[in-house]
């Protein structure tokens, strides 16, 4: 990540624009301190992707945020191809100062825009689209873009595309599981029991009937008790309970009944990400 940082705070004094991702589902979790410190004084388009996957009620009463004289949003998805057209007309009103400076000397300037985000939030894939043809490598999960590279896209207009970019150290437990449900941290470190208890949690609170309806759970999430204890008399967490519960539901179970927990988890987190759960937006 320093390495990544550091590459994107050199090319960054060639940039007219920074193009900044963030994901729909997780959008003020899908910002990076360290990468927000490094555009401040650059024009800002923050494009607000997978939107199709989120819930847009919750993202209209955030965007006034986005809006300003130095800065302006969109609602995106990436995998629609011909659908750019509005970011790069974003792109260049941002750069509209250096357009008129060039144009009035006769001199079509070239316009030179990073593409700056949290891992799997969609950056090559929105490139691409830009392009209109396949110049970098996508892929569902974490950290698929290796290192930066500048890309034509006709029309005057550079893109720099760039690694995917975590916190060096995230402090906030609670944004690290936002960025874990969508596939910005890598699958192999993560404990899928864990997180899918801690995914039943967030859903409890933010769309408690949307788990219940997706796995025809046979009674309201709310109504498993924490006083409930297990044969050994601890007491067992709800989400635990729910976990198991729809591990029976789709017959992730042995023959001796022992239940697969860690499908389970994943199971439900890959739910999400592919969007079966339904438009949510978890910040």
């Amino acid at each position: 990540m320093n390495k990544a940082l550091k590459d994107i705070a050199e090319q960054l004094k060639k940039v007219d624009v920074v193009t900044y991702l963030l994901d729909a589902r997780i959008p003020l979790s899908s910002f990076n301190p360290s990468l927000d410190k490094l555009t401040q004084n650059k024009p800002v388009l923050y494009v607000f992707n997978k939107i199709d996957m989120a819930d847009e009620e919750k993202i209209k009463a955030i965007l006034p945020k986005f809006k300003g004289e130095n800065c302006d949003y969109v609602l995106f998805n990436s995998t629609l191809s011909g659908k750019s057209d509005i970011v790069l007309s974003k792109i260049k009103k941002l750069a509209s100062a250096k357009l008129e400076k060039y144009l009035a000397k006769g001199v079509r300037p070239t316009i030179r825009t990073m593409v700056v985000g949290i891992p799997n939030c969609g950056k090559s894939t929105l490139v691409n689209n830009l392009c209109k043809k396949a110049k970098t490598t996508t892929g569902d999960r974490a950290g698929v873009t290796k290192r930066g590279q500048w890309v034509s896209i006709g029309d005057c207009i550079e893109v720099y595309d760039t690694p995917g970019t975590l916190y060096p150290n995230i402090e906030n437990q609670d944004v690290a599981k936002k960025l874990a449900y969508v596939g910005s941290v890598r699958d192999e470190i993560l404990d899928f029991v864990e997180l899918g208890m801690e995914f039943v949690k967030q859903m409890q609170k933010s769309y408690p009937n949307v788990i219940e309806k997706r796995y025809g759970l046979s009674k309201n999430l709310n109504a498993v008790e924490r006083d409930e204890v297990d044969p050994t008399g601890f007491e067992l967490d709800p989400s635990i309970k729910i976990l198991e519960e729809i591990a029976q539901k789709r017959k992730y179970v042995s023959s001796g009944g022992e239940v697969d927990f860690e499908r389970t988890g994943r199971a439900i987190i890959d739910d999400f990400r592919k969007g079966k759960l339904g438009k949510l937006t978890l910040d």
